[in-house]
């Protein structure tokens, strides 16, 4: 007589093995994203692959936030047999650091995960995306205009009015095209440009009123300065960053969640490359973990480094003596949540200290 079919291993038990010394837990308990991903693969929704990725911005340290948001998409990717990439997006130069670079690769490697080859920059796809650009200024769906943020205040509207259209919403194709090619040679000044998609003024949605697409920022500390004068908004960046990578699942926080329509800000469908076409990720939205009393307060005068034990990133709580495996049991604890909410920093002690 067969026994029961044993249950596949779940993420947070393939990281933290039970052990031998204590009964191994009850299965931990499926979540939304578990269940999406589930029922993307009952479906055959991309072919019975997971693909995700853990996209962060160089621009800081990164803290118990990020912790979680490593675990998930690595731990998903692990538990389904799929991949995980690690893709940096370095669209705002005046703030990224190759040492925020250097200390993320660390604190994801510390974090017992790996990426293999598939270490990415959006700066890869800077070449594509311009040329998509292109091909949305041709199709009509994109504008440019001179940046006035008193003016592009009057017209976006407000929560309860409308925006009102720009008065270079209507310029030629021709006359679009010219100008931002010559935004692109450096014509401008930095920060007096801007390219926008064409969509609605008259949207609910203020992210979806002729959002920014490019602009031409100060790029004193870009690596890209002797190529690229003009920069892509993180907004258009992103969504086509995870098509080019075949990514089918986008999983991101919900300060994110008003930003989803953006996608829909594509390219012409006759001009789509073959592989992006077909890809249109599911784009869960999650909460971001808040942690009450953490103690990381910068006394009047000191400035501390962000990897001193005393503060509240990872590499901080790493040299303070926490241990990966605690921070991959506290971001199982913790769970997947849709609201927002605040979790005791007691929690995080209590994790690290249990194992």
């Amino acid at each position: 007589m067969g026994g029961a079919a044993q249950r596949p291993l779940s993420w947070e038990e393939r990281l933290n093995p039970p052990s031998s010394e204590q009964p191994a837990s009850p299965a931990a308990p499926s979540h939304f994203i578990r269940d999406i991903v589930l029922q993307d693969l009952k479906s055959n929704k991309y072919g019975g692959r997971v693909h995700t990725r853990f996209p962060p911005e160089p621009n800081g340290y990164l803290h118990i936030g990020h912790a979680k948001s490593i675990c998930l998409n690595f731990g998903l990717a692990a538990e389904f047999g799929g991949k995980c990439n690690l893709r940096f997006d370095d669209t705002n130069p005046s703030k990224e650091e190759v040492e925020y670079v250097d200390s993320i690769i660390q604190d994801v490697r510390w974090l017992g995960f790996d990426w293999e080859d598939r270490l990415f920059y959006a700066s890869d796809y800077f070449d594509q995306l311009y040329a998509w650009a292109i091909q949305l200024i041709r199709s009509g769906k994109s504008l440019r205009l001179r940046p006035d943020r008193r003016s592009g205040s009057e017209h976006r509207g407000t929560l309860n009015e409308p925006g009102r259209n720009s008065p270079y919403r209507d310029r030629s194709v021709e006359e679009n095209l010219d100008l931002f090619e010559r935004m692109r040679a450096g014509e401008f000044p930095d920060g007096t440009r801007t390219l926008r998609a064409k969509v609605d003024m008259g949207s609910p949605n203020l992210n979806m009123r002729d959002p920014v697409m490019y602009r031409n920022p100060a790029r004193q500390s870009s690596p890209h300065r002797d190529k690229w004068c003009i920069y892509p908004m993180y907004d258009y960046t992103h969504g086509e960053s995870d098509s080019i990578e075949g990514i089918t699942h986008s999983i991101c926080t919900l300060e994110f969640e008003d930003h989803r329509p953006l996608r829909l800000v594509r390219r012409p469908v006759g001009h789509l490359s073959s592989a992006a076409d077909r890809i249109r990720p599911a784009q869960p939205h999650l909460h971001r973990p808040q942690q009450a009393q953490a103690p990381h307060a910068r006394p009047e005068g000191l400035r501390r480094r962000l990897d001193d034990p005393r503060m509240p990133t990872l590499s901080g709580i790493r040299r303070r003596g926490y241990t990966p495996e605690g921070i991959r049991a506290f971001c199982s604890r913790i769970g997947v949540s849709k609201t927002n909410g605040t979790i005791e920093f007691a929690l995080l002690e209590h994790a690290v200290r249990r194992i």
